[in-house]
């Protein structure tokens, strides 16, 4: 059955002396390929491995933010629903970061900037670096790139909703909500929050904070 997206194109895998392949197979040819790779590897102690066989799901390139308000100490996540939490067995709706996939040969800001617009209505006006994740290493290619940015929340409802936000021609259904940033904290640590991106952003604020909020605190 064809994707209802036009198929992305990646690059081919470079084959060497360490990373022979023997045969790529495209099972589906969709939005995000999905392909079959039987190749060997070159092993620690210096050997070649025996033949080994992979799926390889074709994702590309993502970028994260999370968003930062230095003024109120906190920070705006979203909520959302997914269907692989569910068949995971845990809650479909996830506390995020506004994220997305890039378009081909966008950098990273660019993406985010779009995303954060987007799924939350804030646009950040300075970034810093958190780094590169690979998030599924194990079947996939995605590549995100995650940063914080400064922006300017408004006025939250009293259990911190900023409102809802997403893209009605792709149906998105976004919850948009402000946390003070010691209780994202410590959601965070609590392992309370499922997505990785999230968590890991967090912990980044935890060690990065006191740096942010003298360099974006306006004087």
């Amino acid at each position: 059955m064809p994707s209802d997206h036009p198929p992305r194109r990646f690059p081919p895998l470079v084959a060497g002396p360490d990373l022979p392949i023997c045969s790529e197979r495209r099972v589906w040819d969709g939005r995000f390929p999905l392909d079959v790779i039987r190749f060997r590897h070159r092993r620690f102690d210096g050997a070649l491995s025996g033949p080994r066989t992979w799926e390889l799901w074709r994702r590309g390139r993502a970028a994260a933010l999370l968003p930062y308000d230095p003024a109120r100490d906190a920070v705006v996540l979203i909520e959302q629903f997914r269907l692989p939490a569910l068949a995971a067995g845990i809650d479909p709706v996830l506390v995020e970061l506004p994220a997305g996939l890039a378009d081909p040969g966008e950098d990273a800001e660019t993406t985010l900037t779009r995303e954060a617009a987007e799924e939350t209505g804030l646009v950040p006006d300075r970034l810093a670096r958190i780094g590169e994740v690979l998030l599924s290493p194990g079947g996939s290619d995605e590549l995100c790139a995650v940063f914080a940015g400064r922006v300017a929340a408004p006025d939250p409802a009293a259990d911190g909703l900023l409102g809802h936000a997403g893209l009605a021609t792709e149906d998105e259904d976004i919850r948009v909500r402000l946390w003070p940033a010691e209780a994202a904290i410590e959601a965070a640590l609590a392992g309370r929050f499922a997505n990785a991106l999230t968590m890991l952003a967090l912990l980044w604020l935890a060690a990065r904070r006191p740096m942010l909020q003298a360099e974006w605190t306006d004087r």
